[in-house]
Parts: C-alpha cells; sequence; structure tokens
C-alpha cells in the first residue's frame, strides 16, 4: 500500500508541474483503481477538475461509488456529468443505477425506470452506438406485467413505437433491430404487419444506408482522446479533422428527415465533438453561430457562456460573444461583457481600450467615448495604439480635424520614440494637406530618434519630399538621409555618392518604374554589391539571375512577376545515392585500353571494366551476375534526357526487342553477342544526353598478337577471383555460376563488367 501512495505521489507532482499530461492523469486514475473510495474521491475530483469532460473518469468515479452502495453521493455524480458528457458506457451505467434503485418500488418503480429510458434516448439515442440502449429498453418494456386485454394493447402500442424510432437510427445495430421489429409484428398480426413493414422498408433503408456513410467518418475518431489544449500535434489536428467531416456531413441531412430531427442529430453531434476538443475555441464559436443562423439566439448565447467557462482567457470569444448580444439590441449585457475584458485595469490590454472606447461611441455616443478615453490614457498600460484610435476616429467619424490634432499632439510628447507613431502622425498631417507640419513633424523626430530606429522615418520623409517637395528639398532630404545611416548598415561607404539606383527610385510611381524589369535587377545587384564591397562574400551568396531583391536599399526593387526565367538544377551533375559506396571511392586510378570510354569520375558507383590494362571495382562483382537477358535490354535502352526517361519510349523498345536466347552445349563460342561494354550504372541511365555513350562490343577486342595484354587480363580475373564475396548467399550463388559457365564453354572472358556469361573467342 505505501507503494502505491509513492506512486500516486509522484503522478501528482508531474501533474502539478503540468495538469494536461495525458501519460500522467491516465496512471493516476488506474491507481485510483484500487484505494478504497474516501482515498480515490479526492484523486477523481482533481481529475475530473482539469478534464471536466472526460466520460470514461466520470464512468468509473461513478461505479466507485455504487460499488459501496451510496446512493445520494452517485445521484450527485450524475447529475454533474450526464449532461455534458453524451457518451453511450456512462449513460449505461446510470441505466443500471436506476433499475437498481427503482427495482422493488413495483409498478412506481418501473415508470421511473421507463421514464429514465426516455431520457435516456432524448440525448443519447442518435448515436451510432446506441443500438444496445434500443433494444434494452424494447426487452424492459415487453417484460412489463399486463393484468388486462387494455394493457396488454398499450404495451404493444409502446413496443411498436420504440422499433419505429429505433429502426430508423443508423445505428451499429439497425439491421439486428429490423429483423426483430419484423418478427414481431408478425407476431402480433399478419395483416397489420403487412402494411406496416411495407410503410417502414424505405425508413430503415434510408437509415441502413445512412449508417454506412457515418460509419466511415466516427471510425476515424479517437472516443478515448482526453481534452487538452491544442498542441498542434499531429493526432490532434487529424481529430479536429475528422469532427469537422462529420459534423459537416450531419449538417447535410444526409437522411432527409425533418428539420427539427436534423437539427437534434446536429446538436448531439457538436456535444460529443466538444467534449473531446473542448479547448478549441474555433468550435465554440461554430456552434454558437450554427444556433444563431438556426434562429436560435437564445441557445447561441448559452453556448458562448459556456464557452467562457472552458476558456475564460479568450479574447476572441468574448468579442464574438459581445457582438451577437450588441447586434440584437442587448446593449447592457454587451457592456457587462467588454468591462469583463478590462478587468482591473491593471491588467487590461491596449486593444481592449480601443474596443470599449468604439463600443462606446457606437451605442452612446462621442462624448461617452471622449470621457473614457481620457480616462485610459492615465493607464500605465496605454500604449501609442490607443491614442491613434481615438484620433483616427475622431477625425473619420466626428469630422473634428482639431480634436484629432490635439490627441496626436498629446501623444507625441509620450510617444516621440515610436516611429510607428511618427508615421501614423505623419499620415494623418498629409490628409490634411498640411506640408509645414509635416516637414516640422519629421525634423523634430529625427533629432531625438536614434539613427538604428530612423529608417523607416527616413525613407517616409524622402518619399514625402520626392512626391511633393521641390528638387533642392529633394536632393538635399536624400543626401542627409545617407550622411545620418551611413554608420548603421543601413548605405554601405560608397552610398554618399550619387547613383543611378537614386535617380530610379526618385523617379519611380507605385509599381512603375522608369526602366525595364532586367535593368532593375541589374541596379538591385549592384547596389547589394556596392554594400558588400569590403566583405569576404561566398559565392553561393552572390546575388545570381533576375529577381533579387534588397529589402534594405532605397526601395529600388523588382517585380518578381515580370521576370519570365527560371533557374534550373544541372541534372548533368546528378547522381543516384549508393549506401555501398566507400569514401574515396570516385579516385580510383584508371588505365583503358583503346575504344574504350573511362568511367565518369562524378558518378557515385564508378564501374572500371575489366579490360586490357584495366582494373575491376567491388562492384563488378554484383553486376557480373545481371543476366544476360537484361544486359540485352539495357543496351538497347537510347541515352536519356533529364533524371528520368520517357516511359512511352522504355516501353517501345520492351515490345520490339529481340532478346537472344543463350545456347549452351558449344564449347569455344560465346553463347550470344552481345555488348560487352562495362552495364550502364542507374546514374549513367538518369544523365543527360551528353553522359558517355553506350559503345558496340567490338569497341571492347584487344589487340591481336599483343601477349602481354592477355597476361595482364589474367592476373586482374585472378585478383577478381580472390576479392572477398558478399555475404549475400543468393548474390554468391549467382556470382558462381556466371563464373563456371565461363570456364566450362572454355571461353577466355573479355573483361565484360556485366556478367561471367559475356565472352568472346580467343581465336
Amino acid at each position: 500500500m505505501e507503494a502505491e501512495f509513492r506512486r500516486v505521489g509522484d503522478q501528482d507532482r508531474k501533474l502539478v508541474d503540468d495538469k494536461y499530461n495525458v501519460e500522467a492523469t491516465e496512471s493516476l486514475a488506474n491507481e485510483a483503481l484500487h484505494l478504497p473510495i474516501s482515498e480515490a474521491a479526492p484523486i477523481y475530483e482533481q481529475l475530473l477538475t482539469v478534464f471536466p469532460t472526460a466520460a470514461k473518469y466520470w464512468k468509473q468515479y461513478v461505479e466507485a461509488q455504487m460499488v459501496v452502495n451510496n446512493d445520494e453521493a452517485t445521484k450527485q455524480i450524475f447529475s454533474r456529468c450526464l449532461l455534458n458528457c453524451l457518451q453511450i458506457p456512462l449513460w449505461r451505467c446510470y441505466i443500471r443505477f436506476i433499475r437498481k434503485v427503482n427495482d422493488k418500488k413495483g409498478v412506481e418503480g418501473q415508470e421511473e425506470t421507463r421514464k429514465a429510458f426516455d431520457f435516456m434516448l432524448s440525448y443519447v439515442g442518435a448515436d451510432i452506438a446506441s443500438g444496445p440502449v434500443w433494444m434494452e429498453y424494447i426487452t424492459f418494456l415487453k417484460s412489463l406485467p399486463a393484468l388486462s386485454t387494455q394493457e396488454e394493447s398499450q404495451r404493444m402500442i409502446a413496443v411498436r413505437k420504440v422499433y419505429q424510432k429505433a429502426i430508423v437510427t443508423p445505428t451499429h445495430h439497425i439491421e439486428q433491430l429490423w429483423k426483430e421489429y419484423e418478427n414481431f409484428e408478425n407476431s402480433v398480426s399478419r395483416q397489420l404487419a403487412k402494411g406496416l413493414l411495407s410503410e417502414y422498408q424505405p425508413k430503415f433503408n434510408s437509415a441502413r444506408a445512412v449508417y454506412r456513410e457515418r460509419k466511415k467518418y466516427v471510425d476515424g475518431i479517437d472516443w478515448n482522446m482526453l481534452a487538452v489544449p491544442p498542441t498542434g500535434s499531429y493526432k490532434e489536428e487529424s481529430q479536429w479533422m475528422a469532427w469537422k467531416k462529420l459534423l459537416a456531413f450531419e449538417k447535410g441531412n444526409p437522411q432527409r428527415i425533418e428539420n427539427g430531427s436534423s437539427n437534434k442529430r446536429i446538436i448531439f453531434t457538436y456535444e460529443q465533438c466538444l467534449m473531446h476538443l473542448y479547448h478549441y475555441p474555433d468550435l465554440w464559436y461554430d456552434y454558437a453561430m450554427w444556433h444563431a443562423k438556426s434562429g436560435s439566439i437564445d441557445a447561441a448565447i448559452k453556448v458562448f457562456q459556456r464557452s467562457l467557462k472552458a476558456l475564460p482567457d479568450s479574447e476572441m470569444l468574448r468579442y464574438a460573444y459581445g457582438e451577437l448580444e450588441e447586434s440584437r439590441g442587448a446593449i447592457q449585457p454587451t457592456k457587462k461583457i467588454y468591462e469583463s475584458l478590462l478587468g482591473d485595469g491593471v491588467n487590461t490590454t491596449a486593444l481592449a481600450h480601443i474596443q470599449f472606447i468604439r463600443f462606446l461611441r457606437r451605442t452612446e455616443g462621442v462624448e461617452a467615448a471622449r470621457k473614457y478615453f481620457l480616462d485610459a490614457r492615465k493607464s500605465p498600460n496605454c500604449t501609442y495604439h490607443v491614442y491613434v484610435a481615438y484620433a483616427m476616429m475622431a477625425f473619420c467619424l466626428d469630422k473634428d480635424p482639431k480634436m484629432a490634432h490635439n490627441v496626436f499632439e498629446a501623444g507625441l510628447k509620450r510617444f516621440m520614440h515610436e516611429p510607428v507613431y511618427i508615421l501614423e502622425y505623419a499620415d494623418f498631417l498629409t490628409r490634411l494637406n498640411d506640408d509645414r507640419n509635416i516637414r516640422a513633424l519629421f525634423e523634430r523626430a529625427l533629432s531625438s530618434l536614434p539613427s538604428e530606429e530612423s529608417v523607416e522615418v527616413w525613407k517616409r520623409f524622402t518619399s514625402f519630399e520626392q512626391t511633393y517637395g521641390d528638387l533642392a528639398s529633394m536632393l538635399k532630404v536624400e543626401r542627409r538621409k545617407k550622411e545620418a545611416l551611413s554608420g548603421t548598415g543601413e548605405e554601405g561607404p560608397s552610398s554618399l555618392e550619387s547613383s543611378l539606383q537614386d535617380v530610379a527610385s526618385r523617379y519611380s510611381f507605385m509599381d512603375l518604374w522608369p526602366c525595364s524589369s532586367k535593368e532593375l535587377d541589374h541596379l538591385a545587384r549592384q547596389e547589394w554589391l556596392a554594400k558588400n564591397i569590403n566583405k569576404k562574400v561566398e559565392k553561393s551568396t552572390m546575388p545570381n539571375g533576375l529577381g533579387f531583391v534588397d529589402e534594405d536599399s532605397t526601395g529600388l526593387t523588382s517585380n518578381l512577376a515580370v521576370s519570365s526565367k527560371v533557374v534550373y538544377p544541372d541534372t548533368n551533375q546528378m547522381v543516384i545515392y549508393d549506401p555501398r559506396q566507400k569514401p574515396g571511392a570516385g579516385n580510383f586510378q584508371t588505365t583503358t585500353a583503346a575504344g574504350v570510354p573511362t568511367a565518369s569520375k562524378s558518378l557515385s558507383n564508378p564501374v572500371i571494366a575489366a579490360v586490357g590494362g584495366q582494373t575491376m571495382s567491388a562492384f563488378d562483382e554484383i553486376l557480373e551476375a545481371t543476366p544476360p537477358a537484361l544486359v540485352a535490354f539495357l543496351s538497347n535502352l537510347p541515352v536519356v534526357e533529364g533524371p528520368t526517361p520517357d516511359v512511352d519510349v522504355v516501353l517501345s523498345i520492351c515490345l520490339q526487342s529481340d532478346v537472344p536466347a543463350p545456347q549452351p552445349g558449344k564449347s569455344g563460342a560465346a553463347p550470344m553477342q552481345l555488348p560487352s561494354i562495362p552495364a550502364p550504372s542507374t546514374s549513367d541511365l538518369s544523365v543527360s544526353s551528353k553522359s558517355h555513350p553506350i559503345p558496340s562490343a567490338s569497341s571492347f577486342k584487344p589487340a591481336r598478337g599483343k601477349r602481354k595484354h592477355f597476361d595482364r587480363q589474367e592476373e586482374e580475373e585472378a585478383s577478381v577471383q580472390s576479392h572477398p564475396l558478399p555475404r549475400d548467399a543468393f548474390r554468391i550463388r549467382q556470382i558462381q555460376k556466371a563464373r563456371g559457365t565461363a570456364s566450362q564453354t572454355g571461353s577466355a572472358s573479355y573483361g565484360s563488367a556485366i556478367s561471367g556469361d559475356l565472352s568472346g573467342s580467343t581465336g
């Protein structure tokens, strides 16, 4: 027992560090199963506080209370969880409890049990796994005693109604329920059964078809997934997608039932979805908006209220909730929502201030908004955003430029160090055509801002002078800008000199430039090079090709969409990766006989043919086992353009190839005349048409009378034979078989790097 307490303590510590630790939660819940209810209850309460929609933990908790016959505690637990956890196992546990409590109460207890069944089916009867619940209810109704003919008739009617609801509900047991319904009707009256069955057969067929479609969506859902905040994991995203697909399916009303029943199924699906995706604000919003579009505003408001209990820190849901209340004219409830966003005023965000000012302006007028702004600007967390928002509201909505100007001036004393505020103020003055104050603003700001923070202000000042100033002021501001930014890295040492880039920038307008896109790219590259003229720049970082843009340049950018040239990789340098390649394998020194092309050193698997004075690489042992038919096919393949061959060309060669068959038994002659070149490696087959051509077999013929070539060849063959064989037994047998065939025919191998079967006459 002490060990169990120690383990529980360890899991508690993990949950303190991360209360949504699923592994620790599962372990703690399993430990609680082995503890007495007095000790397990605090653990369950702790788990259910974090995971209030975890039906499996509620079921585990309530069953622990039922075991000790604690009926009052069981009822309280059911009242807390049933309506928020629409899952069949938990609700069946509820029915078991109700039946146990009412079994000894006679007729009154039977009526209570019947009401409990109706209550359960009204909530979870649409579940795809509710088939056993329907069947249990029908069995219960059939077991009720009937003391008179009237009671018997009422019982049959009640059973028939339940059957007729069950057979039109897409569940796993719909086929079985239909068969039982057929037997039931036939047992009551065959004549009546014929009419009822023909009436409900199409409805059953429709429900069965919908069940098959619904099952495809339901199978992708993890019903044991705990509701944790989204972390972006693959499992969470896949579950989100699965639920969205199921919701879209249900919203389409595939069974074509009445709107009331269809809406009930959609609500049920949303409730089940939120059990597992409890911390997803987008699903709460979708649920509320679906209610609102369906005309049920009150239901939408209840969903928003529940969502704020689940996600109290979600500002988006509060704004959406306030928007819904305001849209229906409920101003006071909306104001309470905005005030909840403001909080105690200590941690209020600037955005909350701005949105509340706008709300007051919409609902209570200009004075209310002005009064709150005067209070909000005293807040320590009031940023320049609040000043800009209120000033522009006064200018655009209240048509009061003087008030807006005063607000900007008041903010300037506080936010002179904010470049963004300076630019917003400059935009406002531009709308007023107040060029004198604009220049004064830029001069005041640039005199106080450090040079590294003044880049954007200088750019805006330059742009203003280029648009509205004369030539002298334009050139003066550009020169001052270069002098001010020369030490910040924004402008290179050579930037103090005039350049053509400055001319292009001065005489451009929006996306119109006084040069072509090619010239623009060239100027941008030259500007970049001028900035980095004294730096050691790697070749790979050099601007190459069209479309190069330097974001920190003097505004000289190219229109990337204009450039039509695309830089493609050089496929001639592409090789196939081979894990068997050893370091330095491409550095073998090769000596080729006349007419034999050397293997490219760029290949990952250089094949060095054993012809004349050549040596043989270890990779030849694999190629020696290549069947002759494959060699013939490879020799007929054309050189390919790009990394992959044309499939149609390869198929046509396959259909037209006349693959020679070997002729064993003819000593002293080659079984077939095949090109005995080194087998083209996969990289040879995938390079461009500039790769090595495939020579004919005659190019490998040694010069007659030169015995030293044969001696050298025999020595190389001996070295190949002494090379350690690969470990693969099947490959060893292939190589041995190939060598044996060559020795039996009495022919001397002429250095084929493909197979030992390829040989030529010594004659």
